[in-house]
């Protein structure tokens, strides 16, 4: 239930992202055409890349495979061998494993085509996927920290939207910088979106939630 309810908030937030208003666009006039390139500077990319947003949905339906119910400092405690195996966010690693293990089996070869035609396609898909689950783990201080200085250099002085300033004349590493933060935030969102929906399903989920951590 959680896996369905967060991969459709985090297709809702996403398609949210992708709808332009001509408002949102430097220098252009209402009415005016919106194009491809367009949405590629105003998503940093994020739009133009089928790889990236089918992850984005792949993530938030595998953040949370095998997750035990007790957060990473007691599963740590209890589980000292996974604990030296991944070191840090040790659900959310396992989680990519797990899932990772099942999209190698032989009987999804042909979903596996369908999301990379070669190693350099596989091995940025992973990358991608493994910073989106990273991202559902908001309580590593360190991860927090490095999230907030990526915000900081890549945001800071661009007004309220994240989309502000002339994304086109960004170089490579800083819309990569960008996209990654506009993804990371998307999951993040997405998995404690009840908070920010209908009180019935604000009650819902944290019900569960207190029955879990009871």
């Amino acid at each position: 239930d959680h896996a369905s309810h967060v991969t459709m908030s985090a297709h809702k937030l996403t398609k949210r992202i992708l709808s332009v208003d001509d408002d949102e666009l430097d220098g252009r006039r209402f009415g005016d055409v919106i194009t491809s390139k367009d949405v590629h500077n105003h998503t940093f990319g994020i739009g133009s890349s089928p790889i990236t947003l089918f992850t984005i949905g792949f993530a938030a339906l595998i953040h949370d495979v095998g997750h035990t119910g007790v957060p990473n400092g007691q599963l740590a405690k209890d589980n000292p061998a996974l604990a030296d195996k991944y070191q840090k966010c040790l659900a959310e690693q396992q989680s990519v494993d797990i899932a990772w293990g099942l999209l190698m089996l032989p009987a999804f070869t042909n979903l596996r085509r369908c999301i990379f035609c070669t190693l350099e396609e596989g091995q940025h898909f992973r990358q991608l996927l493994v910073n989106n689950v990273m991202a559902t783990d908001i309580f590593d201080k360190e991860l927090k920290a490095l999230r907030t200085s990526r915000w900081e250099q890549s945001f800071d002085g661009c007004g309220s939207s994240i989309f502000s300033g002339d994304s086109g004349q960004m170089d490579r590493r800083d819309r990569n910088r960008r996209a990654t933060i506009v993804m990371e935030h998307v999951i993040q969102a997405s998995d404690v979106c009840h908070t920010m929906q209908h009180w019935y399903i604000y009650q819902k989920w944290n019900g569960l939630l207190y029955q879990e951590m009871y």
